[in-house]
C-alpha cells in the first residue's frame, strides 16, 4: 500500500512537472498562431487597398469629410467591396455620419478581416487595424495618394499599423497619426515586444517596440527621402 501511494505521488509530481514544462510551449504556439492570423488579415487589407487603387487611380483617403472638414466615413468602409463585403457596403449610408441611426446598426457586423486575434476581449466592433494618417502618409488626411507619389518606395513605407494600444470602432474615421506611432502607442497591449505593420508593397512586418523613433517616423511618410536601415 505504501509503495502504491509513493508511486501515485511520484506520477502526480511528474505530471505536474510535464505540464509546467509544456505550458509555455503551448502558449507560445498559440501566440504564434494568433500573430499569423493577424498577418493574414493585414495582407488581405493590403490587397484590398491595392485593388481600390487600381480601380480608382489612387489609394483611399484616411476618411471622407463633410463640408466643414469633420471626418464622416472611414477608409475601412471604402474598401469593403474589395474585401468581398459588397452587401455590407451597400447597407452603409453615406448621407449620414458613421454613427448615424442606420450606420450604427452595422457596428456588430464588422468583417472578420478587421478582427485582430492578438487582442483579447477587444470589444464588439473594435479593431486595431488603423491607417498611419497624416499629411505625408499614404492614407493621407489631405490628398489621394497614387503609387507614383510613394517616392520613398513601397517596401520602405508603411500604410497600416496594428494599434493595439488604442482600439477604435471599425466604422469610426479615426486612425493613428505619425506622432502617436513615434510615441509607441501602437505597441501597448499587443504581442510582446512590438506590433505589426503593413507596408505599401503588401508585405507585413513585425516591428520592435525598441525601434528608434526617427525610424518609426521615416517609415510612416511616403516622400521624406530617408535612407532606411533594417528595422
Amino acid at each position: 500500500m505504501i509503495v502504491l501511494v509513493v508511486v501515485g505521488v511520484s506520477l502526480l509530481m511528474c505530471s505536474g512537472i510535464m505540464v509546467a514544462l509544456l505550458l509555455p510551449a503551448v502558449q507560445q504556439a498559440r501566440a504564434a498562431a494568433r500573430r499569423m492570423s493577424s498577418t493574414n488579415n493585414m495582407k488581405q487589407i493590403g490587397l484590398a487597398l491595392h485593388n481600390y487603387a487600381d480601380t480608382y487611380g489612387s489609394f483611399p483617403p484616411a476618411y471622407l469629410a463633410d463640408e466643414d472638414g469633420t471626418p464622416m466615413h472611414s477608409w475601412r468602409v471604402l474598401i469593403l467591396p474589395f474585401l468581398e463585403q459588397q452587401m455590407l457596403y451597400s447597407q452603409y449610408d453615406f448621407d449620414e455620419p458613421w454613427d448615424g441611426p442606420n450606420n450604427r446598426l452595422l457596428m456588430s457586423q464588422m468583417p472578420e478581416t478587421y478582427n485582430d486575434p492578438t487582442v483579447t476581449s477587444p470589444g464588439e466592433g473594435a479593431t486595431s487595424y488603423q491607417a498611419l494618417s497624416d499629411a505625408n502618409t499614404i492614407l493621407s488626411e489631405a490628398t489621394n495618394t497614387r503609387i507614383m507619389d510613394i517616392t520613398d518606395g513601397t517596401s520602405n513605407t508603411a500604410m497600416v499599423v496594428a494599434n493595439t494600444g488604442a482600439m477604435v470602432p471599425w466604422l469610426r474615421p479615426v486612425d493613428t497619426n505619425v506622432d502617436a506611432f513615434v510615441q509607441g502607442i501602437p505597441f501597448e497591449n499587443g504581442p510582446v515586444g512590438g506590433t505589426q505593420i503593413l507596408m505599401a508593397d503588401g508585405s507585413v512586418h513585425f516591428i520592435s517596440e525598441n525601434t528608434a523613433p526617427q525610424t518609426l517616423h521615416d517609415i510612416s511618410t511616403r516622400n521624406g527621402g530617408e535612407a532606411l536601415s533594417n528595422y
